[in-house]
Formats: structure tokens, sequence, C-alpha cells
């Protein structure tokens, strides 16, 4: 979740990558990044903003807002979904 929007230089680095990125807890796992699209979001952000109090200032919505008002928002906030390479290399 990109809580500094779509022009953030990470987002933009993982999309100019193909989603190609390396995750470090603990050791390096090389990944892919796959945006979610935005009819899928709200939800997400909705979940995002209940689990991570430092977002909140980020975010024009209440966390205990309707979904609807997620749905508004959602094309501003890039979401990804992690999936971690195979054995040997990316996906």
């Amino acid at each position: 979740m990109s809580m500094l929007g779509e022009h953030c230089n990470w987002v933009r680095n993982v999309r100019a990558a193909g989603g190609r990125a390396t995750i470090r807890h603990g050791r390096a796992r090389a990944c892919r990044l796959v945006e979610v699209p935005v009819g899928e979001r709200a939800p997400i952000l909705k979940r995002y903003l209940q689990k991570v109090p430092g977002a909140r200032p980020h975010f024009p919505v209440d966390r205990h807002a309707p979904l609807a008002e997620f749905e508004a928002i959602a094309v501003q906030y890039p979401a990804f979904r992690v999936e971690h390479a195979k054995a040997g290399g990316y996906l």
C-alpha cells in the first residue's frame, strides 16, 4: 500500500521494474509486486487504515468510514500483492 499515493518514488520504481523487487525481513527474498486493480482496493485501504495508525494522517477518509468512501479514493492509492519468487529466481 502506498500511503503517499501514486507519485512516490517506490511506486514508480516498482512499476519501472515490471514489479520485480527484493523484500528484506531478516533475509532478502526476491518477489514480484502485482498491482491490485482499483476496483479491488477499497477493502484493502480500509483494513490498512485499521491496522497502520501511522498511515491515517495521509488519507482523507476516517478508518471507520463506509466502504463507499474508500472506493472514491482508491484510484489515488496504489496497492500491491506480494508474490514470492519460486526457488532459483523471479516468477
